[in-house]
C-alpha cells in the first residue's frame, strides 16, 4: 500500500509539473482547473494519510533499532513531513486560485508561485528517494509479513472512517 501511495504521489507531482507548463503556454482553461482540482484532492486527502501511515507503522520499528544512521534518516523524514505540510498550505492557495480562477482576469502564475511549486516538487522527490532507497527496504527487513498485512488492514480501515 505504501509503494502504491508513492506511485500516486509521483503521478501527482508529474501532473503538477504539467499544470505549470500548461499555464505557461495557455490561458487558464478547464484542463488547468481540472488538474488543479485533482492535485488538491490528492494532497488534501491522501497525503496526510500517507504521512500518518509512515509515522505510525514504518518509522517506529526503525527508530527502535538503535541504528544511528537510520535514526538520522527517519528524523530527517519526520522534519520533511512538517516542511511538506507548511509548503502544502501555501501551494494549496495557488492551486485554489487556478481551480476557481476566471480566465478573463487570470494574471498567470507569479514567480513566487512557480518557486513554491518547484520547492514542493523537489522536497517530495528527495523525500521519496530516501524512503524508497533506505527506509522502506530497512522496514521490510524488520517487519514480518503478518505485521505488514496488519498494517495494511489498519491503513485501509483508517481511510474508510
Amino acid at each position: 500500500m505504501l509503494d502504491a501511495c508513492h506511485e500516486r504521489v509521483e503521478h501527482m507531482l508529474r501532473l503538477l509539473q504539467r499544470l505549470r507548463e500548461h499555464l505557461a503556454t495557455h490561458n487558464l482553461d478547464q484542463p488547468a482547473r481540472d488538474a488543479a482540482r485533482d492535485v488538491l484532492r490528492y494532497f488534501d486527502q491522501a497525503g496526510p494519510h500517507h504521512h500518518a501511515d509512515e509515522e505510525l507503522h514504518v518509522f517506529p520499528p526503525l527508530l527502535a533499532t538503535g541504528d544511528a544512521a537510520l535514526h538520522a534518516v527517519v528524523q530527517h523524514l519526520l522534519q520533511d513531513h512538517q516542511a511538506m505540510h507548511t509548503l502544502w498550505a501555501e501551494l494549496r492557495q495557488v492551486l485554489l486560485r487556478v481551480r476557481d480562477g476566471d480566465a478573463t482576469t487570470w494574471a498567470g502564475l507569479q514567480p513566487a508561485d512557480l518557486a513554491l511549486m518547484e520547492a514542493y516538487d523537489a522536497l517530495y522527490r528527495r523525500h521519496l528517494q530516501d524512503e524508497n532507497e533506505r527506509v522502506y527496504p530497512a522496514a521490510r527487513a524488520l517487519v514480518t509479513a503478518e505485521a505488514q498485512q496488519a498494517m495494511g488492514e489498519e491503513m485501509t480501515r483508517r481511510r474508510q472512517i
